[in-house]
């Protein structure tokens, strides 16, 4: 069962029978009310979350989100920390995500690596198969009609894909998005701290078959409450790349 596995702003939690923080536990994705990235009115396109960072299209309908990544090595010392890699349709400014991808996450000073994909309101499922840092990553989600999502993981370096299909009827297809994120806890809503995962690199960031920078997308920064940098992400480039670097936990 995974640690934890990603959702929208201010989701991402670990759970057994209910909304507690355990190790070991089923992961759930709670979408928690006010976690939307919040502008920030000095920089055009440029916005601030308190467990997201990365690129969001918005202000259309979208229908197919992908990209890859390197399974960054998750540097742990003590404790419990998290971080997500994913691809989603949903959850900026709705109330449903579509959404698969990674974690490299510490457990008791341990490291741990998965794959998961999740339809919220449902719970999150994992993958099944050895995600080892340094692999290359592959995630997509796309919308096949009558309210049908075809959710696909693939590794390329162990030389396997995974994918389903999932309906929900109810799902906007307000955003696309390609994201790092903190877990929330299902408690409290409080943000767990972020694993370090030293820097990530993203490329072929697509929405609906194109390059993310083609919709003039929304940088999004990941802050503590004092609105300091948990990660810092480079801009696009090439319209479809981007790198983000761990900073702090919290």
């Amino acid at each position: 069962a995974p640690e934890a596995a990603a959702a929208n702003p201010t989701a991402h939690v670990t759970v057994t029978h209910g909304p507690a923080v355990q190790n070991g536990g089923v992961g759930l994705h709670l979408v928690q009310p006010g976690g939307q990235p919040q502008a920030d009115h000095g920089t055009s396109n440029a916005a601030t979350s308190t467990n997201w960072s990365g690129y969001a299209a918005t202000g259309s309908t979208y229908k197919s989100v992908s990209a890859s990544w390197v399974q960054p090595k998750a540097t742990c010392k003590s404790g419990s920390q998290y971080a997500a890699f994913w691809v989603g349709l949903d959850g900026d400014g709705s109330n449903s995500v579509e959404q698969d991808g990674t974690d490299s996450d510490c457990s008791g000073g341990s490291p741990k690596y998965y794959g998961w994909y999740e339809m919220y309101p449902s719970a999150s499922h994992t993958f099944g198969k050895t995600v080892k840092p340094g692999d290359t990553i592959s995630a997509s989600v796309t919308f096949e009609g009558s309210g049908s999502f075809k959710l696909v993981l693939s590794d390329k370096t162990a030389g396997w894909s995974s994918s389903t299909t999932k309906s929900l009827s109810s799902a906007k297809r307000s955003s696309a998005e390609v994201i790092i994120e903190a877990p929330a806890s299902g408690l409290t809503g409080s943000v767990l701290p972020l694993a370090d995962f030293g820097t990530v690199h993203f490329s072929n960031s697509k929405v609906n078959g194109a390059a993310i920078g083609n919709t003039s997308p929304t940088q999004i920064d990941m802050v503590n409450s004092s609105g300091a940098k948990k990660d810092t992400v480079s801009s696009l480039s090439g319209g479809e790349s981007f790198s983000a670097t761990w900073d702090r936990s919290k």
